[in-house]
């Protein structure tokens, strides 16, 4: 037994010793960041939390996920309904009450707030400060930027790559596109791309872009790492089920949810109803959204000599949408079009353009998509008069976060292990640099210039920050218990 016991002490040794590499019994820590939260309804505030869950829920990682906390000025811009929170707790209670609806008991994982801005211009949150911070030093294992490029183009601070064994970043957004629409948008877009390409590098190991609709990046992949919300697979199962017995499961025709900006495809959607009204004769359709064009979308529907009627925007869950047969969407903008995914998920017939942003729904036997306006006529008509097909296991397996948890886990290459901490071993060839090292240090020189620009306000306002967001004010510091710096 003393013997037995003498190997076991000496292993442990050689585990130790070996390489200079001293072993912690600790998970790792994983910290997602990201642009927005609830009560806002947008793609960056809801798939970065059902993230964190489903990551929590694996049970193999700590999460922790950390969002934008706004004073009440900005939250009565950005949140529905003039919600507003006077302390960062309330909101977190509001997050795990919306998200514990949803998918039911809820895994453990933290929610952190950094201060963050509304920009009117952008019409989105940008942080303030060096929000690296939030996370300490001894649980900086592994960080997840969601929206890589927004969240580091003002970055000033602590180097993401510094501070962070690994940071993935998952760009979210067409920022190219959306800028290509703006007065002198082509020049914009130009140069956006190049900084968007430059922060990226900069600030992360690898990239996921979540379709081949957004730009390339260094070190990026391809993969759909977002799932659908688990009701709307619940509700799919259900007209599966009545479908199955021969029950009339769809009893309304054709609907668009998305927000109310002529940009998430309002342009295309009435473009095409308005010059192929005598084709489309017969067709009923709803839109549903609110948004800064409300007004205008609803007026240039008006004028159609279809019958076209135009909603508030509301929870695409709401029984309201169960029944209707067919999902349009003709946007091109999207990256991953995530009421396309619930759509599919409820069973419907989707009509979407065939574009890179919906490379991922091909698969899908009920997603038709169209090349020309013709076949969009055409598809259309057809969708209404045919029934869907039914969704196989392994399809609707697909749309679930599970297995969007599983891709993310693969490309991200972050499989769970115990913490290695690591001893730099001192070099005996101290005049020798190889080309990795050199590159190491072009970037670390890259970085150190992005830093020193984003340091200076007049260079800030320049390239668009909002103004005097190097470091929180006083109100933030106290609303979130930060010490205000000097």
């Amino acid at each position: 037994m003393a013997g037995e016991r003498c190997l076991l002490d000496i292993a442990a040794a050689a585990v130790c010793d070996r390489g200079g590499l001293g072993l912690m019994a600790r998970k790792q820590h994983i910290a997602i960041f990201t642009t927005a939260s609830l009560p806002w309804m947008t793609g960056t505030a809801v798939n970065p939390l059902f993230r964190a869950a489903y990551l929590a829920k694996a049970a193999d990682w700590e999460v922790t996920l950390v969002v934008p906390w706004l004073s009440k000025g900005d939250q009565a811009l950005v949140y529905p309904n003039k919600m507003k929170f006077s302390v960062p707790g309330e909101q977190e209670g509001y997050v795990r009450r919306w998200l514990e609806e949803r998918i039911g008991l809820l895994p453990k994982f933290d929610i952190k707030f950094y201060p963050g801005k509304f920009s009117t211009e952008k019409r989105s949150i940008l942080p303030v400060g060096d929000i690296t911070q939030t996370v300490s030093d001894d649980k900086a294992d592994i960080a997840v930027l969601e929206e890589p490029e927004h969240l580091t183009w003002y970055h000033h601070g602590r180097r993401w790559k510094s501070k962070f064994r690994k940071v993935i970043g998952v760009v979210h957004t067409n920022y190219l596109e959306y800028v290509k629409r703006e007065k002198n948008g082509y020049i914009h877009a130009f140069l956006l791309k190049h900084i968007n390409s430059w922060v990226t590098d900069i600030y992360c190991h690898k990239v996921i872009r979540l379709s081949a609709a957004t730009q390339e990046v260094p070190r990026s992949i391809v993969c759909n790492v977002h799932g659908v919300n688990p009701k709307f697979i619940e509700i799919g199962k259900l007209k599966h089920q009545q479908i199955s017995q021969r029950k009339q499961a769809f009893f309304k025709g054709a609907y668009y949810i998305g927000k109310m900006v002529w940009s998430k495809g309002y342009t295309e959607l009435l473009q095409l109803l308005q010059k192929h009204q005598k084709e489309l004769s017969g067709l009923k359709m709803e839109l549903y959204g609110s948004g800064e064009d409300a007004d205008e979308v609803k007026a240039s529907a008006e004028k159609l000599n279809l019958d076209v009627r135009v909603y508030p925007g509301r929870d695409h869950g709401d029984s309201i949408f169960h029944d209707y047969k067919v999902f349009i969407n003709p946007s091109t903008t999207d990256v991953v079009c995530t009421t396309t995914a619930e759509a599919l998920a409820m069973g419907k017939i989707v009509i979407c353009a065939n574009h890179p942003s919906n490379e991922f729904f091909k698969r899908f036997p009920n997603c038709h998509m169209y090349n020309t306006e013709k076949e969009f006529v055409r598809l259309t008509m057809k969708a209404l008069a045919e029934e869907p097909i039914l969704l196989s296991e392994e399809l609707r397996h697909e749309l679930s976060w599970e297995a969007a948890t599983e891709r993310f886990v693969r490309v991200a290459d972050i499989a769970p292990i115990m913490s290695i901490k690591q001893h730099s071993p001192s070099s005996q060839y101290f005049m020798h640099i190889s080309p990795d090292e050199l590159k190491k240090n072009m970037e670390e020189a890259s970085a150190f210039f992005h830093n020193a620009i984003s340091g200076i306000e007049t260079a800030r306002c320049v390239f668009g920050a909002i103004p005097n967001t190097l470091q929180p004010d006083e109100q933030q510091c106290k609303e979130l218990g930060w010490r205000l710096q000097g």
